[in-house]
């Protein structure tokens, strides 16, 4: 039985944005029709700014605000950056053009818009994302990162020169990158009951090989480490399009405990955005419960690991349930282990034994 999504993505996120770019402009321009100096009202991105939002399950921001005024000399600069990159992202908007952060760096200097490096250039566009209050990505700049996904899932292109042309995510043996024109295309139809967001690329492959998708009738995502944006957005489609669960597999250490928490309720440092986060995904392992119970290869956590799993239990999101005892476990054993250590026991050891086990698991979570 095949499943259709409750809700299509609106067609008016586009022109939403082009208006808001448009009431910038207009208020820049009304300000020197009289006689003013021109300036951005920017949510503060100070740590003192950034608050957890039990309700929401994710850091945002408060009500403070910083000004970035051209009639202050020391703010002129990042003004005028700030300035010129809202008539970027609208043009690439109005064109339907994509951009890298790398592209929009060397694209400013055709413009004789200086900044010193691509860090500075990625910083005013977070603080572009803050005025809009939405992700870069909806702008249509985007990383280089890619991770992929496969399963059945039929999709509807909506970029340029591919409206209307629908292919499944299962017809390619390596799956599909998730980028501009996969991130924006329409859902269509999908058999699966579930997406297993996984951290390593090597098991993604691994999971395609033994068709977890058909098995467990599953869409299989490759997170790529710490998942980027776009797939973050596409796991919240998934999820609240076609209602499909989540449950994420990483690594069995601090970090993958981390990266399943960013999918789940995002970070302090994206506290400006909503909308990238699935509040009901489950973290089902490796746990460092598990690295005792399986008796898994293990190797020594390093300091770095443990002084991140104590600034993590400081975090309000893991002050409780099995976010804190893993945290507590790991700080306990000062051992990791890594997906590939299922191998111990056989090449499909994690997908005929572990991963079935886990998915039940995942229900009553």
């Amino acid at each position: 039985m095949k499943k259709k999504p409750k809700k299509k993505v609106s067609v008016d996120k586009q022109s939403t944005l082009a208006d808001l770019l448009r009431k910038h402009g207009a208020q820049i321009y009304d300000d020197l029709d009289k006689g003013n100096f021109p300036k951005f009202s920017i949510p503060s991105r100070s740590v003192s700014n950034i608050v957890y939002d039990k309700k929401i399950r994710q850091y945002i921001l408060g009500a403070n605000t910083a000004v970035r005024s051209s009639r202050n000399s020391s703010q002129l600069r990042s003004f005028t950056q700030l300035m010129w990159l809202a008539f970027f992202a609208n043009r690439l908007t109005s064109q339907k053009k994509s951009s890298t952060l790398r592209d929009v760096y060397y694209s400013s200097q055709a413009f004789e818009v200086d900044f010193e490096d691509q860090a500075e250039s990625d910083n005013i566009i977070v603080d572009l994302e803050a005025v809009l209050a939405s992700p870069r990505e909806s702008f249509h700049v985007f990383p280089e990162e890619r991770s992929s996904v496969f399963g059945d899932l039929t999709i509807e292109y909506t970029v340029p020169g591919y409206q209307g042309k629908k292919t499944n995510l299962s017809d390619h043996p390596d799956g599909y990158a998730i980028g501009p024109s996969l991130t924006t295309a329409e859902l269509i139809e999908t058999s699966a009951e579930v997406v297993i967001a996984v951290e390593k690329g090597g098991l993604f492959t691994r999971f395609i090989e033994e068709q977890v998708d058909k098995k467990f009738k599953a869409i299989i995502v490759d997170t790529g480490g710490q998942a980027p944006r776009s797939t973050r957005t596409l796991l919240k489609r998934l999820h609240d399009e076609l209602s499909l669960p989540v449950v994420i597999l990483t690594d069995g250490d601090v970090y993958g405990e981390h990266i399943a928490m960013v999918i789940k309720s995002g970070s302090a440092n994206a506290a400006h955005l909503r909308g990238l986060t699935v509040p009901d995904a489950k973290w089902v392992g490796v746990w460092a419960t598990d690295i005792e119970k399986y008796k898994l290869p293990t190797i020594p956590m390093t300091e770095s690991d443990i002084k991140r799993c104590h600034d993590l239990l400081k975090d309000p999101r893991y002050q409780e349930g099995i976010w804190k005892k893993e945290l507590e476990v790991f700080l306990k054993i000062k051992r990791k282990a890594e997906l590939e250590a299922f191998s111990k026991y056989g090449l499909t050891n994690i997908t005929d034994k572990y991963l079935p086990h886990k998915l039940e698991l995942a229900k009553s979570l």
